[in-house]
């Protein structure tokens, strides 16, 4: 991701979460933090931003910041393939463990998760602005033996 990319991820981002959509600002924020994040989007061939992610390290963890695939590309391998670009940046920074949180009533990104090797650590209750409990998930980069996808279909 680079700066000119934010207007398309921010139209994106309060499309997908006009609950808890971040604030404009906060995108340049992140990323001015390089020695801490790094933020990627997903093009389709016409470059039109379909999706984006972003990870935080601050050892030994890595945060899953954000991850998000516009709705008309659901279903193509994009969230795998950012995630699977996040996990392999955190084992490149030297993490031990990527952690994340998920909406409580998102059961399609909890199987992208479990199916990547998350495992579900934690609640946290009303942890979204509209009162939904957070999952926090959390995978183990020792066991990582690379994307999932390379051999199994992506789970829907």
């Amino acid at each position: 991701m680079t700066v000119d990319d934010i207007a398309a991820v921010d139209a994106l981002e309060r499309s997908l979460f006009p609950v808890d959509a971040w604030p404009l600002q906060m995108f340049y924020d992140e990323l001015n933090q390089t020695d801490t994040r790094s933020y990627y989007v997903a093009q389709d061939g016409s470059g039109e931003v379909i999706g984006y992610a972003g990870l935080m390290c601050v050892l030994p963890i890595a945060d899953v910041q954000t991850i998000a695939v516009a709705p008309g590309a659901e279903g193509a391998g994009i969230g795998s393939a950012l995630l699977t670009t996040l996990i392999e940046e955190a084992k490149v920074r030297g993490a031990d463990d990527v952690l994340l949180e998920v909406r409580a009533d998102n059961p399609r990104a909890q199987r992208l998760y479990r199916w990547f090797g998350f495992e579900q650590i934690h609640i946290r209750p009303r942890y979204y602005r509209d009162g939904a409990d957070a999952l926090i998930m959390r995978l183990d980069l020792s066991a990582w033996n690379g994307s999932p996808h390379a051999t199994t279909k992506d789970p829907k």
